[in-house]
C-alpha cells in the first residue's frame, strides 16, 4: 500500500512540474498573412482600425501575433504569387482584402483559414457555398458591392438634377465581380434614364488624366468610380482631377471625401473591420471558418463636402443634404 502510494505521489509530482514548466513557457506567437492588391499607404487607415480592435481583444502585434504583409501595388496579376508566398510561410490565417485577393488566397490553399474583408458577393464569385454555411476554409464580411453602386447612381442624379450622362471610371480588366457590378449599373442607368459612359483606365496619374479628358469630351455631367482597391490608393489624384475638370462625383468610401472629394456613399469600413477583428480572434482560438457565417455589412454612411461643392461651383440640393450622415463644411 505504501509503495503504491509513493508511486502515485511521484506521478502527481511529475505532472505538476510539467504543468508548471508549460505555464512558464511563453505562448506561441501566431502569424497572420495580410493580402491586398493595394499598397501600404492606401491601406494605412484601415489597418490602424483593425489593430486597435485586435488590441481590445488581447492581440498585440509583436507580442502574441505577427503579420506578414503582402501588397500587390495595384498589380492584380501579382496576387497569386503573393498568396502562394504566404502559404509557404505556413501562416495561421490569411486576411484577404476584397474579392481579387480573396480569390487568389482561396486558389493557393484549402487548409489555411481565410478571412475575407470587403468582398462584394462571395457566393456569386465562388468564394463560399452560402452566406449562412460557407463551407471550406473561407469566411468573412461582404460589402454588397453591386447594390451599393446602384444607390450611388441614384444619389448622383439627385445631386445633379439635370444629369443626363455619367462617366464611369473602371479598370480595363474583367472578372466576376466587375461583371456583376457593371450589369447592375447598366440596368440602373437605364431605369434612371441616364447614359452611362464607361471609361476604362489604369490607376495611375497619366491614365487618369486621360480618362477625365475623355469624360469631358463625352460631355458627362458627373463622375463615379467602380469600387476597387487600386482606385482607392489613387484617391487623392482622382479627387484633384474631379475638381480640375469641375465634375460632381460620388465615391464608394469616405476616404475620398477626406481627400477632398464631393460625396461618398458606402460601407462603414470601421464597423466592418471591428467585426473582422472579432472573427480573427475566434479563428486564432480554434474556430473553423466553415462554422462562421459570412456577415453582410450593416452600417452605411453618406457624406457630403460643401467645401468640395464650392470648389467646383456646384450647389447640393437641400433635400439631399438632409439625408446625409455627415456634411463637411
Amino acid at each position: 500500500m505504501t509503495k503504491t502510494f509513493l508511486i502515485w505521489l511521484l506521478v502527481i509530482f511529475f505532472v505538476a512540474n510539467v504543468s508548471v514548466a508549460q505555464a512558464q513557457q511563453p505562448g506561441k506567437i501566431l502569424r497572420i498573412g495580410f493580402l491586398d492588391v493595394s499598397n501600404a499607404s492606401g491601406t494605412a487607415g484601415l489597418l490602424e482600425t483593425f489593430r486597435q480592435e485586435l488590441r481590445k481583444l488581447g492581440w498585440i502585434e509583436g507580442k502574441n501575433f505577427t503579420v506578414e504583409y503582402r501588397f500587390a501595388e495595384q498589380k492584380s496579376e501579382r496576387l497569386p504569387e503573393l498568396a502562394a508566398d504566404l502559404v509557404r510561410l505556413k501562416v495561421d490565417l490569411i486576411v484577404a482584402v476584397a474579392t481579387p485577393a480573396a480569390l487568389a488566397a482561396k486558389s493557393a490553399t484549402t487548409t489555411i483559414p481565410i478571412l475575407i474583408v470587403g468582398a462584394g458577393d462571395p457566393v456569386a464569385t465562388g468564394l463560399v457555398a452560402s452566406l449562412a454555411r460557407p463551407g471550406g476554409n473561407v469566411t468573412g464580411f461582404s460589402t454588397l458591392g453591386p447594390e451599393l453602386n446602384t444607390k450611388r447612381l441614384e444619389i448622383l442624379k439627385d445631386a445633379v438634377p439635370k444629369l443626363a450622362r455619367v462617366g464611369l471610371l473602371r479598370s480595363p480588366g474583367t472578372g466576376i465581380m466587375s461583371d456583376l457590378q457593371l450589369k447592375e449599373l447598366r440596368a440602373a442607368a437605364l431605369a434612371l434614364k441616364l447614359k452611362l459612359e464607361e471609361i476604362k483606365t489604369q490607376p495611375d496619374p497619366k491614365s487618369l488624366e486621360s480618362a477625365f479628358q475623355t469624360a469631358k469630351q463625352k460631355q458627362v455631367g458627373a463622375i463615379m468610380t467602380i469600387p476597387t482597391r487600386p482606385f482607392l490608393a489613387e484617391r487623392k489624384w482622382i479627387v484633384e482631377l474631379a475638381v480640375k475638370y469641375r465634375l460632381p462625383a460620388i465615391y464608394p468610401q469616405k476616404e475620398y471625401v477626406d481627400a477632398g472629394g464631393l460625396m461618398s456613399y458606402g460601407v462603414d469600413y470601421d464597423d466592418l473591420l471591428r467585426g473582422a477583428a472579432g472573427y480573427v480572434d475566434k479563428i486564432l482560438k480554434g474556430a473553423k471558418p466553415a462554422d462562421l457565417p459570412v456577415q453582410q455589412a450593416m452600417r452605411f454612411e453618406f457624406i457630403i463636402s460643401l467645401k468640395a461643392a464650392k470648389q467646383i461651383g456646384h450647389t447640393i440640393p437641400f433635400e439631399l443634404l438632409a439625408r446625409a450622415n455627415q456634411v463637411v463644411k
